[in-house]
């Protein structure tokens, strides 16, 4: 049975996710999933704009080492939010939300009636291919698709209670670096003020029972989130496995290098 982000989030247990953007491939997401110790891959399509078919290849791959997938959108649009769904992602998140209105156009779009008004195909991955009926098609996919939203900028933040009560929103995701340059203090994760914003979100998470998310620094600032409630931690980018794994090799190998 495919794990989604709806069936991980009803655990009620902390995930672990990790981002593919510049170097996304299908081996990639299967060497993450074989590896262990992580939940989902997201996809960045905002920073690196990513193509369908690199989503479907994504997605599939996925899907097939027991991984859940969600898509973070590029400048977000009906059929921006449509096509991830329908490519096989099990759910999208918007980037640069700023209201409570944006938050709920994001929702209608994804949504088919009577939540939404998602544009009506199915023969796309979610809906087999064109082989489900209708009824199921829309059911199944109004139930199962995966909505998040980014908290990333001051804006959003001062709306976060009635973006937070909006119905079939999933996931609540801060971005401290966006949302930091947004106040004010970029790069100043742990500014008071910073701390202050995180809080309010997880406030508001809590209030209407909406998990939330975030991309730690550090562990340390990784701990502090969970112990506010955070439901899930991005740990890792795709290019900074890869320097990782660069300097490893390079400290392996001491004196083969000029400048180690």
């Amino acid at each position: 049975m495919h794990i989604t982000m709806k069936s991980l989030l009803a655990q009620n247990r902390l995930l672990r996710v990790c981002a593919l953007g510049q170097l996304c491939a299908p081996k990639l997401v299967e060497i993450i999933g074989q590896h262990g110790g992580f939940d989902a891959v997201w996809l960045d399509q905002e920073h690196v704009g990513l193509t369908i078919p690199q989503i479907e290849d994504a997605s599939r791959a996925a899907r097939g080492c027991g991984l859940a997938s969600f898509v973070r959108l590029n400048a977000t649009d009906y059929a921006t939010v449509m096509r991830p769904l329908e490519a096989g992602a099990d759910g999208i998140m918007a980037a640069m939300v700023r209201s409570a209105a944006q938050a709920e156009e994001l929702v209608r779009w994804a949504k088919f009636h009577p939540r939404g008004q998602r544009g009506v195909n199915g023969t796309g991955m979610d809906g087999r291919y064109g082989t489900l009926p209708w009824g199921e098609y829309s059911t199944k996919a109004n139930a199962g698709s995966f909505i998040a939203v980014q908290i990333e900028h001051v804006d959003a933040v001062e709306e976060v209670e009635r973006i937070a009560a909006i119905p079939d929103l999933d996931l609540l995701f801060i971005g401290p670096a966006d949302l930091s340059q947004s106040m004010g203090l970029p790069g100043q994760w742990d500014h008071p003020r910073m701390w202050q914003a995180v809080e309010r979100v997880a406030r508001a998470a809590g209030a209407h029972n909406v998990p939330w998310a975030i991309l730690p620094r550090d562990a340390a600032y990784a701990r502090r989130c969970v112990d506010l409630g955070c439901r899930m931690l991005s740990l890792g980018i795709d290019v900074w496995f890869f320097q990782k794994g660069l300097h490893a090799f390079v400290a392996d190998f001491v004196g083969f290098f000029p400048s180690a």
